[in-house]
Formats: structure tokens, C-alpha cells, sequence
């Protein structure tokens, strides 16, 4: 589908220009279910004492065979050429004295992980209130040595607390800054109802649609569902945006969707285009020099939240079983006009 150029290239370099507004959010609560009459009960098992005080290679051994998940996909086990030099390098790491350093920072940063539980409770009660089936699966934390950060499957959830220090933490995983920002404590929560939210669980696509459309809308989705979830989460929390991304985003619409017209993005089953628009960049410089990556994403977020606003009639589920992007974004109706 050809699309009519709107704006010029030049009026695109302002984007995402303006500074924060300190008095006013962004971010609004979309509306809570009513979930009084829902009990939820989950399993959420603190593993981090458990690890950092293992006392030799057999009890090792033990506390890894009761829990497998963890040997397998937080340590990696099938990374290691056997199990003796796999139990080596976890005794090994579990023995050095920096680790009793995040342990300490870990207890400092999640206390005694109330605050964690209860928003897992609140995402695991709204997810009970959208699809009745749901049954919570069980959590559990530890600190793995900056290994690997989640887990998420629809029986268990797995948290490296470890990675989640924040700023100021003394050792942090080794990754950019600009994703850094995405590790810090308020972000557990968010980024295991991402997961579930791109799920083909709960969002419905159509695997033969390759297009960047398709993508948006598969990611717009994704987030629309998290936010349901956790109602009042504040939006750039959830797509990982700075307050200062997130209110050039909103107030730049107009130019965000010029450049992506401009650009034929939509209909484009480039890999080079997606990963401009889509993919983890710090910033998305074909919009403007401070438009945030992984725009598109945000915009098919946009996009979902209009189609769900004009077809009011729609509960969160129906929503996340269209199909078509094509048709969800024709439905929409979203198109920012120039301010």
C-alpha cells in the first residue's frame, strides 16, 4: 500500500525536542478491574540465602536437582562441557567473596521482598479477572552472578534479583547504558507481563504476515495487555522510556508518523527497515537525534489503544485475539495530525 508523503524531511529534526513537565504526567491508570471477589494463591520461593550459603559441591548439586529450571536456563547448563566443570564454576562463583556483596546490596534494594510479591499478586489477580483459566505460576528469586536475568514460562517465573540493582549498585550487568535503564527494580513485574503479553497465549497474529505493521501490532499488544495488568504502571516504565522520551514521544506524534509514511515502513518486510524502527537502539535517528529507539513499537501501542477506544464494545481478550494487523490498524482510525 503506497502512502502519500505529509511532511517534509526537514520538520522531522525537532522531534522528541521537548524537555519534562515536572507538575504533570503522562502516564495515566487505565481502568481496574474488579477483583474483589478473585483469591489468588502462588508459590514465591526466595532462593538468594540459598545459593550464596551453599557449603560444598554436593549440597550444590542438591539444591540445583530440586530445581532444575534454574540449572538449565539461569546457569546454562548445556553451555558446559560436563557437570563437574559446571559445578566447579557455579561453586566457584557462589565462593568468591564479591558475591556476599550483592547479597547485601539485594537485601538493601528488595528488603524482604513484600513489595515484589504484591505486585506479582496484583498482576497475577487482574490476569486471573481477564481469562478465568489463568493459574499463577510459581516465582522464584536468587541472585545467579549477573548470569541471566528471567525466566518466564506459564508454570514458572525465575528473577536474578541481582540484575535489577539499579543506579548505584556496585556491580551491574555489563550491557549499554540505554538499557541499563530497563534494570531496576520497578521493571521485574513489567517485563514477565511483556513476555506473557507477546505470548501467542494471549496475542493472536498472523504468523504469515511478515510486515512491520504486523510487528507493531504485535508488540502495541504487548504492551496494551501489560498495562492492563498493572493498571497505574506508568507507561514509560513499561516501554522504557525516559519521562523526557516519553512527553517528546507523545507530543510529536504527528512527526513520528510522517517519517514512518515517508519512510514506506508499514507495509515493508525489510529486515534492515524493522530493525531501524524496531529494533534495540538507542536512539532512532532516522525520526530525530532524540527520538528513542524501538519507536514503532511505541506507535503500534498508539495504534491498539485507538482500536480498543473505538470499539468500546471490545473486553482487553478480544482485543488481543484480532489477527489481522491490517485491519486493527485500518480500525484504529490512528493517524496524529499535525499540530
Amino acid at each position: 500500500m503506497q502512502m502519500k508523503k505529509i511532511l517534509a524531511v526537514l520538520a522531522l529534526g525537532i522531534i522528541c525536542l521537548t524537555g519534562c513537565d515536572n507538575n504533570k504526567t503522562y502516564d495515566e491508570c487505565v481502568v481496574k478491574p474488579e477483583t474483589e471477589s478473585i483469591k489468588i494463591n502462588f508459590d514465591f520461593i526466595s532462593l538468594q540465602d540459598s545459593f550464596v550459603n551453599v557449603a560444598s559441591k554436593q549440597k550444590l548439586v542438591d539444591l540445583l536437582t530440586r530445581h532444575p529450571e534454574i540449572r538449565d536456563n539461569i546457569f546454562r547448563r548445556r553451555e558446559y562441557p560436563d557437570d563437574s566443570v559446571f559445578i566447579n564454576e557455579i561453586f566457584n562463583r557462589f565462593n568468591n567473596p564479591h558475591i556476599d556483596t550483592l547479597l547485601s546490596e539485594t537485601n538493601r534494594v528488595f528488603g524482604d521482598l513484600s513489595e515484589l510479591k504484591s505486585q506479582f499478586h496484583e498482576a497475577f489477580t487482574n490476569l486471573k479477572f481477564y481469562y478465568p483459566d489463568f493459574n499463577p505460576p510459581k516465582v522464584k528469586t536468587l541472585i545467579s552472578g549477573l548470569d541471566t536475568d528471567l525466566l518466564v514460562t506459564d508454570s514458572l517465573i525465575v528473577v536474578s534479583l541481582d540484575f535489577y540493582l539499579g543506579a548505584g549498585a556496585k556491580y551491574r550487568p555489563k550491557m549499554y547504558d540505554y538499557l541499563l535503564k530497563q534494570f531496576e527494580k520497578q521493571n521485574i513485574v513489567p517485563s514477565c507481563l511483556l513476555i506473557y503479553g507477546i505470548s501467542d497465549r494471549y496475542n493472536k497474529t498472523d504468523l504469515a504476515d511478515k510486515t512491520i505493521l504486523a510487528d507493531m501490532i504485535a508488540y502495541g499488544k504487548s504492551y496494551y495487555f501489560a498495562k492492563h495488568m498493572l493498571p497505574c504502571v506508568p507507561d514509560s516504565i513499561l516501554i522504557g522510556y525516559s519521562a523526557d522520551e516519553m512527553k517528546g514521544a507523545r507530543e510529536n506524534q504527528d512527526l513520528i508518523w510522517a517519517r514512518l509514511v515517508e519512510d514506506q515502513v508499514f507495509y515493508s518486510t525489510s529486515h534492515q527497515i524493522k530493525q531501524k524502527y524496531l529494533g534495540e537502539r538507542p536512539k532512532t535517528i532516522e525520526v530525530g537525534e532524540k527520538c528513542p529507539g524501538r519507536i514503532a513499537q511505541w506507535v503500534g501501542w498508539q495504534m491498539v489503544s485507538s482500536y480498543a477506544k473505538n470499539h468500546s464494545e471490545s473486553d482487553l481478550p478480544t482485543v488481543m485475539k484480532v489477527t489481522s494487523a491490517d485491519k486493527l490498524f485500518k480500525e484504529s482510525k490512528y493517524k496524529p495530525e499535525k499540530r
